[in-house]
């Protein structure tokens, strides 16, 4: 039987792979928030882009607040739910270094 220490460095190459397609997933799924929001609220199909000489500075705050609280929203979800799953199926916690976040 493996130890602790054992399972907890075999963990970060069974986690990567994981870690990334389910990153990738929760990006397509936030950008898919954000566009279904931001329709929500200003009846437009495309947010603004910060380049667009067309819009002014409040509605380009306005959208990057909103999509940047709803990435970090997913994130955290999709951080947290991958970190249980690999908890339940292994026995280990991906990051047991507290204070040692992604950022």
């Amino acid at each position: 039987m493996a130890t602790y220490t054992q399972k907890k460095q075999k963990l970060p190459a069974a986690y990567k792979p994981l870690g990334f397609a389910v990153s990738w997933g929760g990006g397509r799924l936030a950008t898919a928030a954000f566009q279904k929001t931001w329709k929500a609220l200003k009846k437009e199909d495309n947010a603004p882009d910060a380049l667009d000489r067309d819009r002014k500075w409040g509605e380009i705050l306005l959208a990057a607040a909103i999509q940047g609280a709803i990435f970090a929203v997913v994130r955290a979800v999709i951080d947290r739910s991958s970190a249980q799953a690999v908890e339940r199926r292994t026995g280990v916690w991906p990051d047991g270094a507290k204070g040692n976040g992604r950022d």
